[in-house]
């Protein structure tokens, strides 16, 4: 099949040769905007996928200590009917584990240290259902939370702070007092340290208690657990699960899934990732325009070209695909080595960046600073796709204007010369 002669000049003008000191030039010129546009198209790629990566570590950690749901009765009373509940969180096809707890805050003290901490009572025959954290600790500190033992298992930053290891003894203050003849007292009960735990997530690993939910039961005076914690298949789908077991569970209950537990923290990740996004799409554009002085240069070198085709019945509009082509071919170009560049780093990062820490002999993710040591990335398509028809528009528009000047070339007035 017979190519458009469009497309056919349109190619030879983008690989012209450099027969001509003007020609090499144009070339140079084309060559440095196609490689803009590569450099720009990788760097958004490698960028938002580290960004990506970060933020699934960081969500990974924190769903390691949080449930994907979390169902709890109002003010912190002891649910109506723990048994009931739970039948009918179990019975939605996306749920794979729930359990009771009982959340409350609470002092802990050791000597003149105290520090107000998250006291979670669990069943530990069940809490291996909805966190991962457990099954780490099954073997390690959950066998250890006995009933009427008082044993308590504590973050680490927290064991540090107060300066305790497991076995020692620590005294747990509640919040609400008792009454006695000298007055309102607080209620404290001295529990011991049966283990310790490391999320890699700072708020749970300086605030977080763990015991047994019959000694929280105990200690706090409540008849039962406060709540329900709840684990899914998918946990992206979890705002919608919280949505249908509002409208299936019989109480009157609170429910929160782990999208509004950090909702803060969601909301500055995707406002930083959107900004970048922003701000790397400029270098594109800015490479993008480079079309502009570009095919400009090839206008002005092409012009007895011009005026001879359209001598030879070629129309204004042939003319301007002619120059579309040319500046599409190196956006094109342009935006598929970047994806390649991009993708390539993004995907193996994991040894460039270590062969670049080797190299430099420097370390870009300390652990003792970071909590992880390894430079995570994630590329998703829902980014890829765009930031190739981004970077495709942007060099189809750059090239309409000088598209449209080569069109209206006069041909009479450009053989003058010749």
């Amino acid at each position: 099949m017979q190519l458009p002669y469009e497309l056919i000049l349109g190619w030879r003008y983008t690989r012209a040769g450099r027969a001509t000191r003007r020609n090499g030039f144009i070339s140079f010129i084309s060559g440095v905007s196609m490689l803009g546009i590569a450099l720009g198209v990788a760097a958004l790629i490698i960028v938002l996928s580290v960004m990506n990566g970060f933020q699934k570590e960081v969500r990974d950690r924190m769903l390691s200590v949080v449930s994907h749901i979390e169902i709890f009765a109002p003010n912190g009373a002891a649910l109506p009917d723990v048994a009931r509940t739970l039948a009918q969180v179990k019975a939605h096809p996306l749920v794979v584990g729930a359990a009771p707890f009982i959340a409350t805050q609470a002092l802990l003290a050791r000597g003149e240290d105290m520090k107000g901490t998250l006291v979670r009572g669990i069943d530990p025959a069940h809490e291996g259902e909805v966190t991962d954290l457990a099954l780490e600790l099954k073997t390690t500190g959950l066998n250890r939370l006995i009933p009427g033992e008082f044993g308590v298992i504590l973050g680490g930053e927290l064991a540090r702070s107060l300066g305790v290891v497991t076995g020692d003894k620590v005294t747990l203050v509640a919040p609400s007092g008792q009454v006695t003849p000298a007055g309102v007292v607080p209620r404290m009960k001295q529990m011991t340290v049966v283990g310790t735990f490391d999320s890699g997530h700072y708020e749970y690993d300086s605030g977080l208690v763990l015991m047994h939910m019959d000694d929280a039961a105990r200690l706090f005076r409540l008849e039962g657990p406060t709540g329900v914690r709840v684990r899914l298949s998918d946990l992206h789908q979890a705002r919608a699960v919280a949505a249908d077991l509002a409208n299936t569970l019989t109480d009157q209950l609170l429910i929160r899934d782990w999208t509004r537990q950090n909702r803060t923290w969601f909301s500055a990740v995707q406002l930083e990732k959107r900004m970048m996004f922003i701000i790397l799409t400029l270098i594109v554009a800015v490479a993008a325009f480079n079309l502009v002085s570009t095919l400009v240069m090839t206008v002005t070198d092409k012009r007895a070209d011009i005026a001879i085709l359209r001598t030879l019945g070629a129309s204004p509009g042939s003319i301007m695909g002619i120059f579309v082509v040319q500046g599409a071919m190196v956006g094109v170009i342009g935006t598929l080595a970047g994806l390649a560049l991009g993708l390539g780093v993004a995907f193996n990062i994991d040894v460039i960046v270590p062969a670049i820490e080797q190299l430099l002999h420097t370390t870009f993710l300390p652990r003792d600073v970071y909590l992880i040591s390894r430079m995570p990335s994630d590329p998703q398509q829902a980014d890829i796709l765009p930031i190739a028809l981004i970077s495709l528009v942007l060099a189809f528009v750059a090239t309409l204007y000088p598209s449209w000047r080569a069109s209206r070339v006069n041909p009479a007035e450009a053989l003058r010369y010749e």
